[in-house]
C-alpha cells in the first residue's frame, strides 16, 4: 500500500521494536536517493536484544539510529521526537505536532508493509486539517517480515498478522 512517491521535508521511520532494521534501512535507500535530507524517528521505548559493544539493551530508536550511521546517513540529518510512544496513533499526534513546528509541507511515513494499511489510514485521520500532506513507503517484505502469499508458513506471519488485523478493528472502533 505505497502512495505516489514525491520529496517530502522529512522520512519517518515508525517504531517498531521487531522491525526497526528493515525499516531504517529502507529510510536510508530513500534517503541516498535524495527522498528527503531528513530522517525522524520516533521513541517506543521499547528495548530491544542486549549489546555487547554497550553493555547494555539499546532502544529501538538507538538502533535505528545506528543502522542509518552505518548506512551512511549524517548524524545531522537524523532526529529523534519525542516523547515517547505507546502506539501508531500516539506516533501520528507526536509526528503531526513535530511538523507543524517545523513548517513541514510533506513527510514520507516508512513502516513495515503488514503495518502499512493502519498507518496510512491513522496518518491521514490524525493529520486530517494539517498542512502537512502525508505519504507511505513501506519497506518490501521478505526482510524481517515474511511475504504476504506465505505469512502463514512462518511463526513470524503468526505473530504478527493476526494481531494486525485485530488493532486494524480495534483503531477503527475507538478513532473513527
Amino acid at each position: 500500500m505505497s502512495t505516489k512517491p514525491v520529496p517530502a521535508d522529512a522520512i519517518v521511520v515508525l517504531s517498531g521494536s521487531s522491525t526497526i532494521n528493515e525499516r531504517a534501512q529502507y529510510a536510508a535507500k530513500l534517503y541516498c536517493e535524495g527522498r528527503s535530507s531528513k530522517i525522524v524517528l520516533t521513541n517506543d521505548n521499547v528495548q530491544g536484544g542486549w549489546s555487547k559493544a554497550e553493555q547494555r539493551n539499546a532502544y529501538s530508536y538507538e538502533r535505528a539510529q545506528k543502522e542509518l550511521r552505518r548506512l551512511g546517513v549524517p548524524q545531522e540529518s537524523i532526529e529523534i521526537v519525542g516523547p515517547p510512544v505507546t502506539s501508531t496513533h500516539d506516533e501520528a499526534v507526536s509526528l503531526r505536532r513535530f511538523s507543524e513546528i517545523n513548517g513541514f509541507s510533506s513527510i514520507l511515513v516508512v513502516t513495515s508493509a503488514y503495518h502499512s494499511r493502519r498507518a496510512l489510514w491513522t496518518f491521514r485521520h490524525v493529520f486530517q486539517g494539517c498542512r502537512t500532506q502525508v505519504s507511505l513507503d513501506p519497506v518490501d517484505t521478505g526482510i524481517q517480515t515474511p511475504p504476504p502469499a506465505t505469512w502463514w508458513l512462518h511463526l513470524r506471519g503468526w505473530l504478527i498478522v493476526p494481531t494486525e488485523y485485530i488493532k486494524i478493528v480495534y483503531y477503527w472502533l475507538r478513532f473513527s
